[in-house]
């Protein structure tokens, strides 16, 4: 199952609600250039007459947006409009974008910033910096099951060990992320992570495209948002990722106490690898 499937059970309003927001989810993964029905049925696993069905009604109300020259379809203006709401209370990347700018123009690479959300992370921000070769995995909107890429890796590594241990007993990684991504090697880059405090993915995803991640952390000490440095592999050797890694993790934790100082709460203890 991909990252968008939705297996809800129970009454059917809950069903109806889960698969809507499957595809809603997956259509903002698609957003910059828009989606065809069968590009969302194929990410969602529904039948292509149900995610047509779904995406006339979410056009309807205004949640869904379609381009009649190229049948794509696009998230509504609805949508944009509560989420402005919604991000009086949500939104945090406004206070994100000072180390993202940091990071990118320190290091000439391109600089996230990436929020957790369920089993997923989300890319929010990106700047790139002045190095003319970058990668394009992550962009805004991009998102990745918890284990792929460097800053789902990160976000897992900092969970409890049982949370570790039910998640990839569950998750199927290797049908769609190939052999580097099964549970046992995921545990050891998890061990690493941990002692080292940020996550490297060495072109796991995409051959040559290497990254980064350190973990942001919320008041009680768990992990919520991660920064992330992406490049070629030539930029990202072994001389220079502990320069990197320093990066990362103070931006990270200046970001850890600034999210807490704000929403009046302690700050968050300090975890491994966080100076």
């Amino acid at each position: 199952m991909n990252a968008y499937a939705c297996a809800v059970t129970g009454s059917p309003h809950a069903h109806l609600v889960g698969r809507v927001g499957a595809v809603l989810r997956a259509l903002s993964a698609r957003n910059e250039a828009g989606a065809l029905t069968s590009d969302l049925a194929r990410d969602t696993g529904l039948p292509r007459p149900t995610t047509h069905r779904l995406l006339s009604s979410l056009a309807e109300e205004g949640f869904a947006d379609r381009d009649r020259r190229t049948g794509r379809w696009f998230l509504g203006p609805e949508l944009y409009l509560l989420g402005r709401t919604a991000g009086t209370r949500y939104d945090v990347t406004h206070h994100a974008r000072a180390s993202v700018h940091r990071l990118a123009t320190t290091t000439g690479e391109s600089a996230f910033f990436s929020a957790l959300r369920g089993e997923e992370t989300v890319c929010l921000l990106r700047e790139d910096g002045d190095f003319p070769i970058r990668s394009f995995v992550l962009y805004e909107g991009a998102r990745f099951p918890l284990g792929v890429v460097s800053a789902g890796l990160v976000l897992l590594a900092f969970q409890e060990d049982a949370a570790i241990d039910a998640y990839l007993d569950r998750a199927d990684l290797t049908s769609r992320w190939g052999k580097p991504h099964s549970a046992g090697e995921i545990r050891a880059r998890v061990a690493r992570t941990r002692n080292d405090g940020y996550a490297v993915n060495p072109g796991l995803v995409v051959e040559g495209s290497w990254g980064m991640a350190a973990a942001i952390f919320d008041a009680d000490g768990k992990p919520a948002w991660a920064l992330t440095l992406t490049g070629i592999e030539t930029r990202f050797k072994p001389a220079r990722q502990p320069e990197l890694g320093a990066l990362l993790l103070h931006e990270a934790h200046a970001l850890t106490r600034h999210l807490s100082a704000t929403k009046g709460e302690r700050p968050a203890r300090p975890r491994p690898g966080i100076d």
